[in-house]
């Protein structure tokens, strides 16, 4: 039987505000130098607080925006532009030479290659892996993303195809308007030929988004990936049960 990896303790480099709803934190130091290359776009477990004898430990899930030898960097959005969980209060008040242990790295979920459109949805907690999924795209490569950002200021520089058309939809209450990215996608119309779809964000968005790719446009298998990242009033643990529940209260296939 495999066991899992022992976390690593990684030592913080810098840490810096890319916008107003983001944060990047640079690990690195001893710890990273056993980290497996090529993981842009997967995920790790940031230890937050050890269990104790009455509480779990706090963990949080987080994309790997980039990795080079020797470091990698982790992003953070502040959800209203406060800092409401223990990740972001963590990566607020993160000071070269901290230390945290980490847990992974998981796979990336890139896009399947050789599809004549995507449709890509996200909001700014899965903007580090849609960036990381649209830098390894083809020059030919064709479709529609929408992203949701709080702030005008939040938009980052992407690359991405030029045949990929980017739709900045700015909702200052992440959260609030589970139709949005959904209808955005929605409004281009059924695309043409071999199809996938990549969309991460808020339980509820997801919903929308899943009720468009999957029950409208009927994409599933390897040509649809599709998942929440949080659920707006609740912490990642219960978020984790809600959408346990929702998985297993969808149809089989």
């Amino acid at each position: 039987m495999s066991t899992r990896p022992a976390p690593r303790n990684l030592t913080v480099l810098s840490s810096r505000r890319l916008s107003p709803s983001m944060i990047r934190v640079s690990l690195g130091g001893d710890g990273i130098r056993d980290f497996p290359a090529d993981f842009a776009g997967g995920y790790v477990k940031l230890m937050l607080e050890p269990p104790s004898a009455t509480t779990k430990a706090v963990i949080r899930t987080y994309t790997i925006r980039h990795q080079r030898p020797g470091a990698i960097d982790v992003d953070f959005a502040l959800h209203g532009g406060e800092a409401a969980g223990p990740a972001t209060q963590w990566a607020l008040s993160a000071q070269p030479g901290d230390t945290i242990a980490v847990g992974g790295p998981g796979l990336p979920k890139p896009l399947p290659p050789g599809r004549d459109f995507y449709l890509i949805a996200g909001d700014m907690t899965a903007l580090p892996a849609i960036s990381v999924n649209l830098a390894a795209l083809p020059a030919d490569a064709r479709g529609c993303v929408a992203i949701e950002i709080q702030d005008e200021a939040d938009r980052p520089d992407i690359v991405a195809p030029a045949g990929m058309q980017i739709e900045w939809l700015i909702n200052p209450e992440p959260g609030r308007r589970p139709d949005l990215l959904a209808d955005t996608l929605r409004s281009i119309g059924r695309p043409e030929g071999s199809v996938a779809g990549w969309a991460a964000c808020e339980f509820s968005s997801m919903r929308k988004l899943r009720d468009y790719l999957r029950g409208e446009l009927g994409l599933g298998g390897s040509d649809l990936y599709i998942s929440s990242y949080w659920k707006h009033g609740l912490i990642e643990d219960e978020h984790k049960l809600v959408k346990r529940a929702d998985a297993e209260a969808q149809p089989a296939g």
